[in-house]
């Protein structure tokens, strides 16, 4: 029997079988264009003009970015600092009516020139015209006790064209018939002045005395209101009830201990 013979190849002309991963790496590289890597493992290194080309390139997007970035934050800024919406119509409180000229006039008259008209109207329910004013203090303290600083207030009724004070509140509190009760004994340099209306009883005045850090929030408020029997404007007692009778003079301390 004859052996064909054999020729062994030396390990270092032997030829490996290619893996199955390296065919698939060397499809997609011919799929996609590129070119694959060599047997020494290394890519092809870029010559000098094309490093200078991408640097080039390098400096002029960073050349532009910094006016781009400015450009977005002031857009940016712009889209932030629009203006609130007004709110809507339904929220609006409406304008105050305008104060008629002999109103203002007759508060002018009665306190002097810069005089504010805070009400005006058929105020005590009886059919007559009546106004509230006050010198307004324009920077009112903050305190506990609701109101308008004033440092003088008066109402005043018109009657036959001609206005007439009622009430006025300046250190004391006093109508034509001398000091309303309730009133404090030292003179006082400002009121902290509320005031509502009702359709039944008309206008309510709540007084109550400021000291110089403000108004006292421990010193209830002094009501007054339109008495309709007496036909005047009264103080009124500690229950919001009854009316109290004015006094024509001031009682003093040791007076009123008697």
């Amino acid at each position: 029997m004859t052996r064909s013979p054999i020729t062994l190849l030396s390990p270092r002309n032997a030829v490996a079988p290619r893996s199955p991963r390296r065919r698939e790496h060397s499809g997609v590289f011919r799929r996609r264009g590129l070119q694959p890597a060599r047997k020494s493992g290394r890519m092809r290194r870029a010559s000098a003009p094309e490093v200078s080309e991408f640097f080039r390139k390098l400096l002029g997007l960073r050349r532009w970015c910094g006016p781009i970035a400015v450009a977005v934050a002031l857009t940016l800024a712009a889209c932030g600092s629009e203006p609130s919406k007004p709110a809507a119509d339904a929220e609006q409180k409406p304008a105050a009516p305008a104060v008629p000229d002999d109103v203002q006039s007759a508060a002018d008259s009665l306190l002097g020139s810069g005089t504010q008209v805070l009400l005006f109207g058929d105020l005590a329910k009886t059919g007559t015209e009546q106004l509230l004013a006050a010198n307004v203090v324009p920077n009112t303290p903050k305190s506990t006790v609701a109101g308008t600083v004033v440092t003088r207030a008066v109402v005043a009724e018109k009657v036959d064209g001609n206005w007439t004070e009622l009430l006025r509140a300046d250190e004391y509190l006093k109508d034509q018939k001398g000091y309303l009760a309730m009133t404090p004994l030292q003179a006082v340099t400002g009121w902290k002045l509320q005031y509502e209306q009702s359709p039944q009883t008309g206008l309510s005045l709540y007084f109550t005395p400021v000291t110089q850090s403000g108004a006292n929030g421990k010193t209830l408020p002094i009501a007054v209101r339109w008495n309709p029997e007496k036909k005047r404007y009264q103080s009124m007692d500690m229950s919001y009830q009854h009316f109290l009778n004015e006094s024509p003079s001031l009682a003093s301390p040791r007076s009123m201990l008697r």
